[in-house]
């Protein structure tokens, strides 16, 4: 099914690693600090996992007015910097070992909804650097995932890349992009498209 296929392009949160309990930690911070009363919980930050940044602050402060919530993103987005810059976040089983074995078939790549620097944390804290040709997100783009999809398979070449996510959103943007999509089931959402799956990340050996 995959024969032909020279790229793969990941999803970061809940593909890759599960940074909700650190991230929790940061939002929680700077919302006690500006004086909120709100409880952000991991299990709040991991079922809004693939929504764009911007979008996440509005789930989890509806109450807000825009320029409260603008305010507060900020003081948000730097905490959870400085705090995933300290913990990082937890690797999902086998993650190295196999984007080892990947990367010496493949360009990798990761395009995420995540605020800008985000991804770089994630490389620089495990040490990861080596395995990735490049990455996009919302925050840096301030484009939609599907769009910044596209940019990395234009900018990079790609012929026949594949996207890997855990979320709905994640297989809507791979279909708008055009590229197929496999499900990793052990992430935080859910899909119901007859869609190629993963159990674990692992599974990626049998795969390619």
């Amino acid at each position: 099914m995959f024969e032909n296929t020279d790229s793969l392009i990941f999803d970061l949160d809940g593909t890759l690693w599960n940074a909700s309990a650190v991230v929790a930690k940061g939002v929680q911070t700077a919302t006690k600090e500006a004086g909120y009363t709100h409880k952000i919980t991991a299990d709040d930050i991991s079922s809004l996992a693939g929504l764009p940044h911007d979008e996440v602050y509005r789930k989890l402060f509806p109450d807000l007015s825009n320029e409260q919530r603008a305010e507060l993103m900020e003081k948000c987005a730097k905490a959870e910097i400085d705090f995933l810059e300290a913990e990082g976040g937890q690797l999902y089983d086998k993650l190295e070992e196999t984007l080892r074995y990947l990367h010496g078939k493949y360009k990798l790549f990761i395009v995420s909804n995540c605020q800008d620097g985000y991804i770089e944390i994630f490389l620089h804290y495990h040490q990861l650097q080596r395995y990735f040709d490049g990455h996009a997100c919302y925050g840096a783009a301030g484009k939609p995932k599907a769009d910044n999809i596209k940019a990395v398979v234009k900018d990079n070449g790609l012929q026949s890349a594949i996207y890997i996510g855990d979320t709905k959103g994640d297989y809507d943007a791979s279909q708008k992009a055009g590229l197929p999509f496999i499900f990793a089931r052990y992430g935080f959402g859910q899909v119901e498209a007859d869609v190629a799956s993963i159990d674990s990340f692992s599974d990626l050996q049998e795969i390619f």
